[in-house]
């Protein structure tokens, strides 16, 4: 079944249907346009991500259908510098006002700017997402002139655009002080900062006069100077009209009254001749044991950070199988491991033809893009078996390849990457150095020492069962069969509260001979980590 025939209850679909109708109202037969925007004023964080991969999916869905079209990514480089963040030199301060593609890269870094200090990684992060889109850089677009009409027209029509605004400064109780209104700020000749203030426009000879904080002023004619920008609420919608942007989505913080979305859609159409894009309003991003995210604060996990420890098809995932209106979590503990059991189930359901409309799309976008499919692990071994083998291992790949090969006839550790690799880097910056396993290096001898003749006869049980059970499911029938024997049932049997407590007991005995705590890595797994051997000295065998 193709992503076509899946549509019944996938919102990617849905919204496809609606921009495809629209653009054919607004501009038939031109490209239809998607627009995203970012802000590379810190680390562009997974909660940002949702703003490109809404359209993304879109766009991405009416290519497959035949149709032409572009997805915009704007950055806003053009902004300016608000505050030193947290572990910043406090003399980059000096700073603040100046456009982001001015300011210099954090300390460090070498990159040319502090914009793209921080749109890099997030390119690269798209690259390695499949995500097929036109960046656009709002100083270039600016300092070349690309708007020069469109700032123009703003400042004649600045005393309609005043009473829009008018409205909703009095909605909330703001009055403005009685200076004229200008939708336009320049950044100063002088410091390169925004601290200006227009004292004067003259509409037939374009002559704008300003002040600024630093002690400058000056007046230059606006058909000609291009050091300057709109303000944001006139800004987004000069570009929706500029652009012809059909569907564009916006945050939550988009949508109160006064907002850049809703005076925006006032403003478009009389000032700009153009119309508000449609587009869903999208929830927040979370991550699993963390508060809501804010890139002011710095320490925020970015794309890049995600697909450091999984796969990018599965982070695709996260954001295609929830509408945008619903909020979601990205996992960073051990909740990813749980992510990945239910992404495989899914694949299996793919693959035996058992998913549902709305499963079978989320994963067919997660997988593949119009342009092909994305990179996948050959041999999708379990993440959390991955990530047991790694952290019993230490990373030794050696002792890795031994363990699957011995676990799913696994030849080269090719086979069995990125999952590995996204695994690996998972345990090594994720899980703290107290949760980390270390095998014992010699038996603990005072705890074998203590045993009763019913915990040592489950041992010698267990260690004459290896060489006939040595795999993953053989161990598990194992060590779970163990405790049920010792009771007199079949190994089969379903077990009984006793026996399930007696299992409880056998494996914290395991764990701790093992591993010296009563807790672990899954045990057939464990079990084959250490190898036969060893398990045979370890439980004194």
């Amino acid at each position: 079944m193709s992503v076509a025939d899946s549509t019944e209850t996938d919102w990617v679909s849905r919204f496809a249907d609606e921009v495809i109708a629209e653009a054919e109202r607004r501009a038939p037969g031109e490209p239809i346009v998607c627009a995203s925007g970012l802000s590379p004023s810190g680390p562009i964080h997974l909660g940002n991500l949702r703003e490109v991969m809404t359209p993304h999916l879109v766009a991405d869905e009416i290519r497959r259908r035949g149709h032409a079209c572009v997805h915009l990514l704007s950055w806003d480089d053009y902004d300016r510098f608000r505050r030193v963040p947290a572990g910043v030199d406090p003399s980059w301060a000096e700073h603040v006002g100046k456009p982001l593609s001015s300011v210099p890269a954090p300390p460090g870094s070498d990159h040319a700017s502090w914009a793209d200090h921080f749109k890099a990684p997030m390119i690269e992060a798209l690259e390695e997402l499949g995500v097929d889109y036109r960046g656009i850089s709002q100083t270039e677009q600016y300092t070349s002139g690309a708007y020069r009409e469109q700032i123009l027209t703003a400042l004649r029509e600045r005393a309609g655009i005043d009473a829009v605004l008018a409205r909703y400064r009095t909605k909330q109780g703001e009055e403005r002080p009685g200076a004229a209104y200008f939708p336009y700020r320049p950044y100063c000749e002088m410091c390169e900062r925004d601290l200006t203030t227009v004292t004067a426009y003259d509409d037939d000879t374009t002559e704008l006069a300003y002040t600024c904080a630093c002690g400058f002023g000056e007046t230059v004619r606006l058909a000609e100077h291009d050091r300057g920008k709109l303000v944001w609420k006139v800004d987004w919608p000069m570009r929706w009209a500029y652009e012809g942007v059909v569907f564009e989505p916006s945050g939550v913080d988009h949508h109160s009254p006064g907002s850049a979305w809703v005076v925006g859609g006032e403003i478009v159409g009389p000032v700009f001749g153009g119309e508000r894009p449609i587009g869903p309003m999208y929830a927040f991003v979370g991550i699993t044991g963390m508060a809501k995210m804010s890139s002011s604060k710095g320490d925020v996990p970015t794309p890049a950070d995600a697909l450091r420890i999984m796969e990018a098809p599965v982070l695709r995932w996260l954001y295609a199988r929830r509408k945008p209106s619903q909020s979601f979590k990205v996992a960073f503990d051990q909740e990813i491991q749980r992510l990945y059991d239910e992404w495989d189930a899914l694949g299996r359901k793919v693959a035996e033809d058992a998913a549902q409309p709305a499963e079978l799309a989320a994963h067919a976008r997660a997988v593949r893009t119009s342009r092909g499919p994305l990179p996948a692990t050959p041999r999708p071994v379990p993440y959390r078996t991955l990530a047991s083998i790694a952290d019993v291992t230490t990373g030794d790949t050696g002792q890795i390849g031994r363990i699957l090969g011995d676990l799913d006839g696994v030849a080269a550790l090719d086979e069995v990457r990125p999952r590995l690799d996204r695994a690996q880097a998972w345990i090594d910056t994720h899980v703290p150095a107290e949760q980390r396993t270390r095998v014992r290096e010699s038996p603990d001898e005072e705890l074998l020492g203590s045993l009763g003749e019913d915990p040592r006869e489950s041992l010698r049980m267990l260690t004459e069962g290896l060489d006939e059970h040595w795999s993953l499911e053989g161990l598990t029938t194992l060590v779970y069969g163990v405790p049920k024997l010792r009771a007199g049932l079949a190994a089969d049997a379903k077990p009984t509260p006793e026996v399930k407590a007696a299992q409880r007991e056998f494996f914290a005995l395991l764990y701790r001979l093992l591993v010296g705590r009563e807790t672990g890595p899954r045990l057939p797994t464990l079990l084959l980590a250490v190898g036969a051997d060893r398990v045979r000295k370890l439980v004194g065998a």
